[in-house]
């Protein structure tokens, strides 16, 4: 994780993966995602496919949406508060944002490998 962490650090997105698949086609991914504060993964969903997130070592907070743009969950992840990890159903639009130094989340979700499906950019709701 700390190996992660640093590249995490060195990137101008301040994320970086650590894949335990061993290519974008296999059928399942997992994969460590090491987050630093300032980083939020664009709003997307995955049409046909499930993801799960576990806080291993830091905070995020993931916003689900509604398909008219509105906020409909807003949670914050954090192992020191007894809160783990999330599902999020597929189909469903979120994000996600790193709010503590160093974090890093276990995430699976089915492969292969497909760019963030934003069939048409969801207009967020301010």
């Amino acid at each position: 994780m700390d190996k992660v962490t640093a590249e995490a650090k060195q990137s101008p997105r301040l994320r970086m993966n650590y894949n335990f698949h061993q290519s974008l086609e296999d059928k399942c991914h997992r994969f460590l995602n090491a987050m630093e504060p300032g980083t939020q993964v664009a709003v997307h969903h995955h049409i046909t496919k499930d993801e799960s997130l576990v806080v291993l070592r830091g905070k995020v907070r993931v916003l689900i949406y509604n398909d008219e743009g509105e906020i409909t969950e807003n949670e914050v992840i954090d192992p020191k508060e007894g809160r783990y990890g999330v599902d999020i159903p597929k189909n469903t639009w979120h994000t996600v944002e790193c709010l503590a130094p160093e974090t890093v989340v276990f995430e699976v979700k089915e492969g292969p490998f497909v760019p963030h499906e934003i069939d048409g950019i969801l207009e967020i709701k301010k």
